[in-house]
């Protein structure tokens, strides 16, 4: 197991060399962020990013994310030249040396939460989904917005998106994300670059918005699309561990036997009775997953693929982009690595 950090580049409040002084973290997860999405990521900026990383003592091999653009999702006219320039950018990538890239199928939103800044009770806060919020946030209906939206987008816009992706449906998503997949993965084995899918987050339909990266059924199917190893998970414990219909342990030593997931990404959640969820603390008793379970999970398979904490609370006062501080992230990799040296000890 390889520990990351997720660092955004410049505009990151959090510098290299604090990352660089967490015991056991060898590299950071990042990307190019100021190139729109669709367009060509230059080599040079690539290298660039590279190259600063490496100066502050840290390795660069994984990349999330690239994005993929809603118009290969939604399979429209000038889908052929994005997957092109998606093309491009997993060449320039090989070239710098980057091994994994994660990435996401997802339509109009990311991650979705409620809220950003709910308090615990031990006075941290965290990131949460509660359906009833998620009510008064349907954009066909209100004017609020949900953390994580891309406000690229007008109202008329937004409606006009997810209109689209509820006529096109899951099985249409499907034929696009095959379409895809199809393009990228030869040339990601060309080059040795291992492509790793994130799952939805969280695993289920948002305001009718077809979710399909969801469970191990839905992931069977994802993998068959392409045998390869360059065809993989990014597997996430928040992510699909937010639904008590996924076994993450299970998850784990499946797709970790079939050599088909280069990255993970570790944190815990709190699943409550209604199904609603709170991200917390890393430790196993503060949420609803077993984390020594899963590293135990990882290490008998001899997981050697590369691992960061996931989102953090914002404790001890931090400010900064919601969960993603420092400390709280901090503590958690600490955690992750103290249960993995106990059982390689252990063996």
């Amino acid at each position: 197991m390889k520990m990351t950090f997720r660092w955004y580049g410049k505009e990151d409040s959090i510098p290299l060399s604090y990352i660089r002084q967490i015991p056991g973290m060898t590299g950071i997860v990042s990307a190019i962020y100021d190139v729109p999405v669709g367009e060509v990521w230059p080599l040079e900026k690539i290298k660039e990013l590279k190259e600063e990383i490496e100066q502050a003592g840290l390795a660069f091999n994984v990349v999330e994310s690239v994005p993929v653009h809603e118009n290969i999702k939604l399979g429209l006219s000038d889908r052929d030249q994005l997957i092109e320039n998606y093309i491009e950018n997993i060449k320039n990538l090989a070239k710098a040396g980057i091994e994994v890239i994660c990435y996401n199928f997802m339509p109009v939103f990311d991650w979705t939460r409620t809220q950003l800044d709910k308090r615990l009770e031990d006075g941290s806060t965290a990131l949460i989904y509660y359906q009833d919020q998620l009510k008064e946030m349907d954009p066909e209906t209100s004017e609020l917005a949900l953390p994580g939206w891309d406000t690229s987008y007008t109202k008329e816009e937004l409606n006009e998106l997810i209109a689209k992706y509820k006529l096109l449906g899951e099985e249409g998503l499907w034929e696009n994300l095959s379409y895809f997949i199809q393009k990228i993965i030869p040339i990601a084995e060309q080059v040795g670059i291992k492509m790793a899918i994130h799952p939805d987050d969280p695993p289920w339909q948002i305001f009718g918005i077809p979710r399909i990266i969801t469970n191990e059924h839905n992931l069977d199917r994802f993998l068959a699309l392409y045998d390869s190893e360059a065809n993989g998970l990014t597997l996430c414990s928040g992510s699909l561990g937010c639904s008590r219909e996924n076994d993450f342990v299970k998850l784990v030593k499946k797709y970790t036997s079939k050599n088909r997931v280069p990255f993970a990404h570790l944190r815990n959640v709190k699943i409550l009775d209604n199904g609603d969820f709170e991200e917390s603390a890393h430790h196993s008793s503060y949420g609803s997953l077993n984390m020594v379970d899963i590293l135990q999970a990882f290490n008998e398979s001899g997981f050697s693929g590369y691992i960061r904490p996931d989102h953090g609370r914002m404790i001890w006062g931090e400010t900064g982009k919601p969960g993603y501080g420092l400390y709280d992230r901090a503590l958690g990799s600490m955690y992750l690595t103290g249960i993995w040296e106990a059982l390689q000890k252990g063996k």
